[in-house]
């Protein structure tokens, strides 16, 4: 993955994300299926995120994707699923019944960090190599 910018910001992030429908119901089928993954393509867009890789199981989705800094993770996840759900039950009303509680997704979601070869290992000997000790430091000068 290349660097990226915005007008304040360059970047490298990559984010593996995970979260199930409501239940953890298998609701995800068919052309149920195909629209979420759809969606979830239509709204990246949309909001400037990357999607490197999208898989929609029956019952949770997979997803590799980047975004610029000025979202935090949470604001990305709630607006996939925000937006996704809103769109999914006006465009298949029947789900509403199958998942009674008015919610196609879960509350929760699974997140990690993901590196090419920036580990944290590398930045923590890149940190140590680019610290300076404080006895450099002249502090009766400051």
């Amino acid at each position: 993955m290349a660097l990226k910018s915005t007008s304040h910001a360059v970047y490298e992030a990559k984010y593996h994300l995970v979260w199930c429908p409501k239940y953890r119901k298998r609701v995800l089928v068919d052309d149920i299926r195909e629209r979420v993954k759809q969606l979830i393509y239509e709204i990246a867009e949309q909001f400037d995120f990357e999607i490197d890789k999208c898989e929609v199981a029956e019952e949770h989705i997979h997803l590799l994707i980047s975004f610029p800094p000025r979202y935090s993770i949470a604001r990305v996840v709630g607006i996939i699923k925000g937006i996704s759900s809103s769109k999914i039950f006006e465009e298949y009303p029947k789900l509403k019944k199958m998942l009674w509680g008015g919610h196609l997704w879960e509350q929760g979601y699974f997140v990690r960090t993901v590196g090419e070869k920036i580990t944290d290992a590398v930045i923590r000997r890149y940190i140590q190599k680019h610290s300076f000790s404080y006895k450099q430091l002249k502090i009766d000068n400051i």
